[in-house]
């Protein structure tokens, strides 16, 4: 069978062509996805604050509870969820999981797991045909279950360190952005919203929480509780954007100086980081060096050695 050289030239060429053309468009729309995606948690945002907010007007309007009772389902709430379910509601909103319903899930899974952990390696245990001795079964059983509580927390903290190390990234190039918006007259939120919709295609954690913050802002009342809840779910850096604003507004001083310092913070903080990694890549660097490069190299200058000294002995031998 002939091969047609020409039409096999043909093919590569529309396949490289498609490739590259495949490689161009898919970063825009990897961008239109990503805004997209920012417009979705905005929009529901505003929806679950404009229902609510009906809601309390509704209720307002046709039902009255005594302060009496008021203080009791308070007081009822607390002794149920506590500082335990404030803490871990605080963690999953810092990992990006806001579901009402995330704190219980947690919670299941800290019971559930164990138990689950320890039925399996109690069966797998009972199922082989070597006896494992008593003490033994006892620290595998324990060993497992302390593996399964602390399994959710682990995740959820690897999560929300991830997050943290994005918003570190980008958080001080929005305050940059911000910075100009409020020089330039835009009342704050509306930069918080033009600075969410720019860094929407580079940093979508950082969009959605400016998002969230900006209808939060626009739908509230309550500027301060708003962006309380913002250092809240973002922790590190935006706890300290958030207090510095509220303490702007609460003394009456310059938005755009205190945007200005913790910004020059922010990237001080950030250079610090990068200095400290790079200080610490050379110890880093000596185990896989003395393992893996140093014998290569002992290899290729003593081997032409060994190989003549062989092979003068076989010679003289």
């Amino acid at each position: 069978m002939e091969i047609n050289y020409d039409l096999v030239i043909i093919i590569v060429a529309a396949l490289v062509a498609a490739l590259s053309f495949a490689a161009f468009a898919l970063p825009f729309l990897n961008r239109t996805e990503k805004k997209e995606r920012y417009r979705n948690v905005i929009e529901k945002k505003k929806k679950v604050l404009f229902e609510a907010a009906k809601e309390e007007v509704t209720n307002r309007g046709t039902k009255t509870i005594s302060a009496k009772d008021n203080v009791a389902s308070f007081f009822k709430v607390q002794n149920i969820a506590g500082k335990m379910g404030e803490k871990i509601r605080v963690q999953l909103l810092q990992a990006g999981i806001r579901d009402p319903v995330a704190p219980l899930k947690y919670i299941l899974a800290q019971v559930l797991l164990p138990v689950g952990f320890v039925l399996f390696a109690m069966m797998i245990m009972s199922a082989g045909e070597k006896e494992i001795e008593s003490g033994m079964k006892f620290f595998i059983i324990l060993g497992l279950a302390g593996v399964g509580f602390f399994l959710p927390r682990i995740l959820i903290k690897n999560k929300a360190d991830k997050r943290q190390q994005e918003l570190g990234l980008t958080f001080p190039d929005a305050l940059d952005m911000m910075l100009i918006c409020v020089q330039g007259g835009i009342g704050l939120e509306q930069t918080v919203e033009r600075v969410a919709e720019e860094v929407a295609e580079h940093s979508p954690v950082l969009a959605e929480e400016l998002g969230i913050l900006s209808a939060e802002m626009a739908m509230l009342n309550d500027r301060r509780s708003a962006l309380s809840d913002f250092g809240r779910r973002v922790g590190g850096f935006g706890k300290s954007f958030a207090s510095a604003l509220i303490q702007a507004e609460q003394y009456g001083t310059s938005v755009s100086q205190a945007l200005r310092v913790m910004s020059t913070e922010l990237r001080d903080i950030r250079m610090a980081n990068a200095e400290q990694k790079a200080a610490s890549l050379p110890p880093k660097l000596t185990v896989p060096m003395i393992l893996f490069f140093l014998p290569a190299l002992f290899i290729v200058i003593l081997g032409p050695a060994g190989i003549q000294a062989s092979a003068a002995g076989v010679g003289g031998g």
